[in-house]
């Protein structure tokens, strides 16, 4: 029979453990926002800047430079992932050459003890997004990131600490909810879309200047009112 102080200490520990894999879970998403407006509705998602910054940095700046506009996702499998395609051959319009440039570079493996559920943006090594063959005969490199990814469309457990995590999405679930009932077909170990989903064009913005404005516009209206009332007060008081 257990003591009581040693149940009591049982109970600590095992309420501390929950809450050490939790926190682990819930980082802090940066204030950038960014959307893919896509042929069957629109997917915003921010980024763990703290947990990939070269990651981060460099799919923040392909998305600037307009490199996913007109890419698509060549693979949706139901319950596991949504993967937009390298930009490099993914996109139906021709690139500049400052897109290209960004767009050949990769990135190293910044691995963490995110996991991977539903709605987590996740890299993916060179060979698994561009080349089938090496997917197939189990080919990894850890640091050819490129800029392709996938959001997860369910828990993928086998995935962790092998694939970086960089983000996460905040709104659109009902787009992935659509891309999940398109048919599809089976091309090796990948699950493909019968018809293109089409990223037709993608913007950004900082969460941080949307509250600055947001507070700017209640401080005027604010300010406004106030003049009201003092002119109210100067006419009651001096006619």
């Amino acid at each position: 029979m257990w003591s009581k102080e040693s149940s009591i200490l049982c109970f600590l520990f095992l309420v501390l453990a929950i809450l050490v894999v939790g926190s682990s879970q819930e980082r802090q998403l940066g204030s950038a926002r960014v959307v893919f407006q896509t042929n069957y509705g629109d997917i915003e998602f921010g980024f763990f800047p703290d947990v990939a910054p070269k990651t981060v940095d460099h799919i923040f700046k392909l998305v600037r430079l307009g490199c996913y506009n007109t890419n698509h996702f060549f693979r949706v499998d139901r319950g596991f992932v949504a993967q937009v395609a390298d930009v490099v051959g993914g996109r139906s319009a021709p690139m500049n050459e400052e897109q290209r440039e960004e767009a050949v570079k990769m990135v190293v493996g910044e691995f963490s003890d995110l996991k991977h559920v539903r709605g987590i943006l996740s890299m993916g090594s060179g060979e698994v997004f561009e080349n089938y063959e090496n997917a197939q005969r189990g080919y990894s490199d850890p640091n050819s990131a490129s800029s392709s990814f996938s959001i997860l469309l369910g828990e993928a457990p086998h995935l962790d600490a092998k694939y970086a995590i960089f983000g996460r999405v905040t709104k659109g679930d009902e787009t992935l909810k659509k891309l999940e009932d398109l048919p599809t077909r089976r091309e090796g170990i990948f699950v493909m879309p019968t018809e293109r989903i089409t990223i037709l064009s993608s913007y950004f913005y900082d969460t941080k200047m949307e509250t600055c404005e947001h507070e700017k516009s209640t401080l005027k209206r604010r300010l406004a009112a106030s003049v009201v009332e003092i002119e109210r007060q100067r006419m009651k008081c001096f006619p």
